[in-house]
């Protein structure tokens, strides 16, 4: 059975919180979206990021997303418990353009992110 309007809009809430953060350059708002045991894995100029998402945070408070960053979010699959979001972000930090998949859990009620695992765009890598 699909998912209601309702819920997928609840989806998109919760992933702007990913969205706001990372516009402000203040982990804040993603910190109230990804639960503590939350993992992150994607390479980052060509080298692996992954573990605990204290990294995601820490690139978010001392990376200003600058001027021209801008984001769409997509919600790829929802079930009753779980949902799979892509973010499509571009100029982060006035050059890099991202593709982030987050994945969520329903937990008592509310949309939290376990998982976040991205591509950065091939002709945005520096040496």
């Amino acid at each position: 059975m699909r998912a209601s309007i309702a819920e997928y809009k609840a989806v998109e809430a919760a992933a702007m919180k990913f969205v706001k953060s990372v516009a402000e350059g203040n982990s804040r708002y993603a910190k109230e979206l990804f639960v503590d045991e939350a993992v992150l894995f994607g390479f980052l100029d060509g080298k692996l990021e992954h573990g605990s998402i204290e990294q995601f945070y820490h690139n978010v408070d001392t990376v200003g997303a600058g001027e021209n960053f801008d984001a769409r979010i997509d919600i790829v699959a929802l079930e009753e418990t779980v949902a799979v979001v892509r973010v499509l972000e571009e100029k982060w930090g006035g050059r890099i353009d991202f593709t982030d998949y987050l994945l969520l859990l329903k937990i008592n009620g509310e949309w939290k992110c376990v998982a976040k695992a991205y591509n950065q765009n091939s002709d945005t890598i520096q040496q």
